[in-house]
């Protein structure tokens, strides 16, 4: 699914080719002179613990067990994105071998950051080549690489499925961040369309959007809520699981997590398996890959999964179509 997208400006994809010769020596020099190498982690908010590890087994199936023969050093920006910059430009100093950009916020801080250091990234929200990350996905230039996923129709995917379970369906609330889910918004609003079906627009920027959100798409009259994705929901997916049920809504996500917090539905990639993929990608530079030279990846597979649960609780019946179909059912 390659895009052409824009160019790269000719000065920055140069600059960012100039830096990715330099970049890949780097990690040898700190093994040579005896040090571990470091593998610095940032984002807007601390790890998710089992993503850190997904991470941690990417490395250690090549050979890079944390602790003995690399240090992954994780740090965040306390979920103000505001900070994040500062937080990359420390990381950036104090001489990673390897930045590890966990979403497009801390993606864009370390490419503004630096040109010379590898950056491997997690992006759910973004077109690489569009954005400037990347020359083209197969052998994207530069020093960033990693696992992204800009597939902005599958909130529509998501909304067939909510009219599969709801088939009186007729309003439904999309959540999202309009800075990073744009494309999402324009998907969800076509697929809307497409099905007669009403669509309200929320847009949740920082934790304390998320209440208003919910009490605006229960007086909507909304029957169910489109999660788009963005670090904020999955970061606060019990409490957004909890404010759907208290208000009787039906919510789907493209994160699996989401589901196994009490979730009624989800329809997307596996996190946990775009972490391992980063942390395999980060043991390949550190044994002299380039990341200009190591294609974008996407997720390969898609997961349906049901919280059967919050299915009784919420008085819904799953048709039989979709649990054949599921991946997994929570019981």
């Amino acid at each position: 699914m390659a895009r052409t997208g824009n160019p790269l400006p000719r000065r920055r994809f140069l600059a960012g080719v100039a830096g990715a010769v330099l970049a890949a020596p780097r990690a040898a020099r700190a093994q040579a002179a005896g040090k571990p190498p470091r593998v610095c982690s940032v984002g807007v908010t601390p790890s998710d613990p089992a993503l850190l590890r997904a991470f941690a087994e990417g490395l250690g199936e090549q050979g890079y067990v944390d602790g003995r023969t690399v240090t992954i050093d994780d740090r965040h920006a306390d979920g103000q994105p505001q900070r994040l910059r500062g937080v990359v430009v420390a990381l950036v100093r104090s001489r990673c071998d390897v930045l590890f950009a966990r979403g497009p916020g801390a993606l864009t801080a370390a490419r503004n950051a630096t040109a010379s250091i590898p950056i491997v990234a997690v992006d759910l929200e973004s077109d690489p080549v569009a954005m400037g990350f990347a020359h083209n996905l197969a052998r994207p230039g530069g020093n960033i690489t990693g696992v992204f996923l800009d597939v902005p129709e599958l909130s529509g995917k998501q909304l067939q499925l909510l009219r599969e379970l709801v088939p009186t369906l007729s309003r439904v609330a999309v959540l999202g961040d309009p800075l990073l889910n744009a494309p999402q918004f324009r998907a969800t609003e076509q697929a809307a369309r497409n099905l007669a079906i009403r669509l309200q627009r929320l847009e949740v920027r920082e934790p304390a959007d998320l209440e208003r959100a919910f009490e605006a798409a229960r007086r909507g009259g909304n029957r169910a809520v489109i999660l788009l994705s963005s670090p904020l929901v999955f970061v606060h997916r019990e409490a957004i699981g909890s404010m759907a049920a208290s208000r009787s809504l039906p919510a789907v996500s493209m994160f699996v997590e989401f589901a196994e917090a009490g979730g009624l539905m989800v329809y997307g990639p596996s996190l946990r398996e775009a972490f391992r993929r980063c942390g395999g990608y980060a043991a390949r530079i550190l044994r002299g890959a380039r990341p200009g030279d190591l294609p974008i990846e996407r997720p390969e597979k898609f997961h349906l999964v049901i919280n059967r649960k919050t299915a009784g609780a919420l008085g819904l019946t799953i048709p039989t179509s979709l649990l054949q179909r599921a991946d997994q059912v929570i019981e």
